[in-house]
């Protein structure tokens, strides 16, 4: 059945398995090849932006032409730039009109837009196979992801799909906007009948559900080969409790919307950057991201708003790809709502998207059936504002206190915290 499901999913996305072979092609060079290739990627996508985007044609002028991978030569670009130079941001020939947009959740605060294309779209499913490949899953082998961005799980989005594609693709997706005691036991019940050979999900809820499972003693299939935590911080309790549920390893992923696959965790707990589709820099552990692949929308010197380091040596596993180490970063909580369920934060990225003229934003419970919502912004009309109240009342019973400050205090380690529960 797993040769049946890949030679289908092959059939049916050629582009997505052409960037997987590439992909691994890549990884099979040593580190000085792979040093070289990515100092020429780098070369290429700064030229390619310079003549090709208003933006960088005046950010680098002259610059591009004698440009020697010195990128600290380069400006950083930051989310503010995004916003308000978006159109000229998109590649000469792209139609800002007839270019899909899509939005982050704003794990640092920050709402962005972005442009995309399928192109983008099938590379970062490439990337995501790949980095399922160093638990030794293969294509075809069942995937179970656990997602709480809504945009994500209608037809159409990442995880999206038919019924005939699912199992096309080896793959489906529970929404997971928000955590009850009947959705954990349903959850359980699932992954015992579906038997996957991996899950992935969002940190917190894949911890929620482990706990769920040790809790009432629930055996898992043996099936499973890992787990994927990703979209924010993985912490050491969170991953202990994951593996001693689902028995087997833990692997933590770093990316974005806006840029994919920047770095995932192998089997010896190394965190390992992939140079041949990202040029990673930590400044001040504050990561800057440059996408090599991204010629719809190229993002040099993005200050993604993590923190993070890079390391030096080698990895056990023999991969040639350098490493790095997370910082603290994307640390938000869950939510309660009245009736006793708990709403991930992606649910309040969700309420903001398409709002870009908002700098900061951060939602802060302070009591049950309440929720504060502090903005840099200019104000916002009365038609908005109305149905942000609406959608709380209707889908978590919450009233919003919202309201406009300077500036919004960040945590300790310097991260903005865009989801606070002080209950």
């Amino acid at each position: 059945m797993r040769s049946l499901r890949h030679w289908l999913h092959r059939r049916q996305r050629p582009e997505r398995y052409a960037g997987l072979d590439a992909l691994l092609a890549t990884q099979a060079l040593n580190r000085e090849q792979l040093l070289r290739k990515q100092r020429q990627d780098l070369r290429d996508i700064v030229r390619f932006a310079a003549e090709n985007t208003r933006f960088y044609h005046e950010r680098l002028g002259a610059l591009a032409e004698s440009f020697d991978c010195d990128i600290t030569r380069l400006p950083i670009l930051h989310k503010a730039d995004v916003v308000t130079r978006l159109p000229d941001l998109l590649a000469r020939g792209a139609d800002p009109q007839h270019t899909k947009i899509g939005h982050t959740g704003g794990s640092t605060g920050k709402p962005l837009a972005f442009y995309y294309d399928e192109a983008k779209h099938e590379l970062m499913r490439a990337g995501m196979m790949r980095s399922y490949m160093l638990s030794g899953w293969q294509p075809g082998q069942k995937i179970l992801n656990f997602w709480g961005a809504r945009q994500d799980t209608v037809a159409g989005g990442v995880f999206g799909g038919s019924a005939f594609g699912d199992f096309v693709a080896a793959e489906k997706t529970l929404p997971a906007h928000s955590i009850t005691e009947e959705r954990l036991h349903a959850w359980a019940a699932f992954i015992q009948r579906y038997r996957p050979v991996l899950l992935q999900g969002y940190a917190s809820i894949l911890a929620a559900l482990a706990r769920y499972v040790s809790d009432r003693r629930l055996a898992m299939p043996a099936s499973l080969r890992g787990v994927y935590a990703t979209a924010e911080v993985l912490d050491a309790r969170q991953r202990q409790a994951i593996a001693d549920a689902f028995g087997c390893h833990v692997f933590n992923q770093y990316g974005s919307r806006e840029i994919p696959n920047i770095a995932c965790e192998c089997r010896h707990g190394n965190m390992h950057v992939f140079t041949d589709m990202v040029w990673l820099e930590s400044v001040d552990e504050q990561l800057l991201v440059t996408s090599l692949t991204n010629r719809l929308m190229p993002m040099i010197r993005y200050a993604i708003g993590d923190s993070g380091r890079l390391q030096d040596g080698d990895c056990r596993c023999g991969s040639p790809f350098p490493l790095m180490e997370m910082g603290m970063c994307r640390q938000n909580d869950l939510i309660l709502a009245p009736d006793g369920r708990r709403i991930h934060p992606s649910y309040f990225n969700g309420l903001l998207y398409g709002l870009t003229q908002i700098a900061e934003y951060q939602f802060v419970q302070d009591a049950t059936g309440k929720i504060a919502l502090r903005m840099v912004a200019a104000p916002l009309d009365q038609r908005t504002v109305g149905a942000l109240r609406d959608r709380l009342r209707r889908d978590a019973g919450l009233e919003l206190d919202l309201t406009y400050v300077d500036a919004i205090e960040r945590s300790v380690s310097g991260k903005h915290r865009f989801v606070i529960s002080r209950i």
